[in-house]
């Protein structure tokens, strides 16, 4: 189990959760509420999931993180990334591209990656040269 869960958009990290700080019981409960209404069933795409399984719960989990991100709704954010994390401990990454279609990547680790920009010019004025 990975630590770090990960939502990308565009392939930059927009949220960074940490498995490792264990949740307050109140949020414990809040995500325990979720699940129960979601066990009344879900609508997605049309379609509806009288008893939806793990995999239904964090796509739709995943899409209410989706809007959540569009609209800036901090608590929201807060709730559906907990949710994830915490009810699917090998889920590694959430990976949502431009047109908000999104993938649940279970299989590879985030690596962050630094970039470093410079200007040739500043090379020849090093000190190295």
């Amino acid at each position: 189990m990975s630590d770090i869960f990960v939502v990308l958009v565009n392939g930059e990290s927009q949220i960074e959760y940490n498995r490792a700080h264990s949740l307050p019981s109140r949020q414990v409960e809040f995500l325990d509420k979720m699940d129960s209404k979601m066990t009344q069933g879900i609508v997605m795409g049309g379609s509806t999931f009288a008893d939806p399984d793990i995999v239904q719960r964090a796509q739709f989990v995943s899409m209410q993180l989706i809007a959540a991100l569009i609209d800036s709704n901090d608590q929201l954010i807060a709730a559906t990334c907990a949710y994830l994390a915490n009810r699917l401990p090998d889920l590694k990454q959430l990976k949502v591209d431009e047109n908000y279609n999104y993938t649940l990547v279970f299989d590879e680790e985030y690596k962050n990656k630094v970039q470093v920009a410079f200007n040739a010019n500043d090379l020849k004025s090093s000190p190295i040269h």
